[in-house]
Formats: structure tokens, C-alpha cells, sequence
């Protein structure tokens, strides 16, 4: 007989061909734990923040609230999600940003070709025959992209990216401000 899920009165007809004999044999069926994240659990898996995460940048928010809302994720987790955080409660830990910042970084890379060939389409001959406009407007656009889309090397949204200097300057004090111990010599 094929293995499988099969009733019980066919189990117990294939349990006495097997046995024949005047030991009576008990079998005990397992019930097979349940598969998923458990009735009790509410952790999403690490690799569906990931999706929605690089869905809401690549294709908007509306498109990861739509793959959200299918799988019972609330819209204030899909935020996080997006910002490569686990919760709205932990947006200072981000163990997802590096795949957020190479999906950013994939779609820069995409806008910054676009803009280079949209600015080589921009020639001496063409700005006294084509609508040069239409050609600055692509170029426009697709620098915007860029400047908004490349991810944020620095987590701290104060520093712009560039280096920083921290000086430290030790205080003056004056002669007044210390004890005075007289010496008997």
C-alpha cells in the first residue's frame, strides 16, 4: 500500500493483514503539529519585512500596504518595514537598512544611466532642431530620482554625509580659582 493519509478503517484492515495473529496491537495516531507562525504568534518572518520593506521602495507605499494588507500586516508596520526597522518602537535599530539601501542604491544606479544618456542626447545639433526642453525636462527628472532615492549612508538624519570635525578646547582657568597652601620652608 502507498504511504499517505489514509481512514481509519483502512488502517486498521492493513494493521491486521500486517499482524495477523491473537496479540491484539493498538496504534496510535499523532496529530501533526500545526504548520506557520503558530495561533498566538504575531512576529512577522524576517524575510517578509525584507519584501515589503523593498516593495514599498521599489513600487510606492500603496503597493506594499495592498501586500500587506493580503497578509493581515498592519499600514504603521509597513512604515517600518520601509525604513529597514522591525517595529514603529524600534526605528533606532534597523537590522534590514543594508537591503533597503541596495534596492535604493539598485534604483539610483537605474535613474543615474537614464540621466546620462538623456544628457548625451543633448547635442549641439539637436538644441537648433529638437525641443531642447523636453530633453532638460527627462535630465531634470531623473537627477530628482536620484537625489531622492539613493539611500542614507548615515543613520543620524542631522549630518549631511560629509566629514565632521569635533574640537576640544580645554578651559582657561585663572589663578583665583585654586587653593593656596602656604610652605614653611
Amino acid at each position: 500500500m502507498p504511504m499517505g493519509v489514509v481512514s481509519n478503517v483502512d488502517f486498521e484492515s492493513e494493521l491486521s493483514n500486517c499482524n495477523p495473529g491473537p496479540k491484539s496491537t493498538k496504534a496510535i495516531i499523532v496529530e501533526s503539529p500545526p504548520k506557520g507562525r503558530g495561533e498566538n504568534s504575531v512576529e512577522v518572518p524576517d524575510s517578509l519585512r525584507k519584501l515589503i520593506g523593498s516593495e514599498s521602495v521599489t513600487n510606492g507605499r500603496a503597493s506594499a500596504l495592498e501586500l500587506a494588507n493580503n497578509l493581515g500586516i498592519s499600514p504603521s508596520s509597513v512604515s517600518a518595514y520601509s525604513q529597514g526597522a522591525k517595529s514603529t518602537a524600534s526605528y533606532s535599530d534597523r537590522p534590514n537598512l543594508l537591503e533597503i539601501n541596495q534596492v535604493k542604491e539598485r534604483i539610483s544606479k537605474r535613474a543615474r544611466n537614464k540621466l546620462m544618456l538623456s544628457l548625451s542626447h543633448i547635442t549641439e545639433e539637436k538644441l537648433g532642431v529638437t525641443k531642447v526642453r523636453d530633453l532638460a525636462g527627462i535630465a531634470r527628472d531623473m537627477s530628482a530620482i536620484v537625489r531622492n532615492i539613493e539611500p542614507n549612508e548615515v543613520n543620524d538624519s542631522t549630518r549631511t554625509g560629509g566629514p565632521t570635525f569635533i574640537f576640544y578646547s580645554p578651559q582657561i582657568r585663572k589663578e583665583e580659582h585654586f587653593d593656596v597652601i602656604e610652605m614653611k620652608e
